[in-house]
């Protein structure tokens, strides 16, 4: 099976290509045909097995499918929650790299860190915003994030969050 197999839009095609990913593993096979259909999933899998290309590329392909549709405005239309600022940081390179020639922006946001660079990034719009809890709620309670226009949202590493107590 391929990529081109599953549907994908050529724009990220060419991405995935330039990434060296050569077909979809089997969580990719499993869930990218699922989540394009617009259904729900719950997905485990073990690390490096290719999770976040899994929910990653169905997100990317519905937002630019909507926006070549509908327009493009700048709303959060994807969250993913991920437990450690690591982890949102690899996501967030993951969205950057396969949605590279569709035009849609993310950002990643986390705590420990002065917070000017992270709003200023939701005040200049984003499509898909990765956070860790903590600082998604503070920036939720400060106005900086409204969820109204959420239509994909992603809690990865959930097991771990609970654990954490989120």
């Amino acid at each position: 099976m391929t990529f081109k197999d599953l549907r994908i839009i050529e724009p990220i095609l060419r991405a995935l290509e330039q990434e060296g990913y050569t077909g979809p593993t089997p969580i990719q096979e499993q869930a990218v045909p699922i989540l394009l259909g617009g259904k729900d999933l719950l997905g485990v899998a073990q690390t490096g097995t290719g999770k976040t290309a899994a929910f990653a590329v169905p997100i990317l392909q519905h937002i630019y499918k909507s926006q070549n549709a509908q327009g493009n405005s700048r709303k959060i239309k994807a969250l993913v929650v991920t437990p450690t600022r690591e982890l949102a940081i690899q996501i967030g390179e993951s969205f950057t790299a396969y949605g590279k020639y569709t035009g849609i922006r993310n950002t990643v946001i986390f705590g420990g860190v002065k917070q000017g660079k992270q709003t200023q990034a939701l005040r200049n719009g984003v499509d898909v915003l990765i956070a860790t809890p903590g600082r998604l709620l503070d920036l939720m309670n400060q106005g900086y994030i409204s969820l109204k226009d959420i239509e994909f949202a992603v809690l990865d590493e959930a097991d771990h969050m609970l654990d954490m107590g989120f």
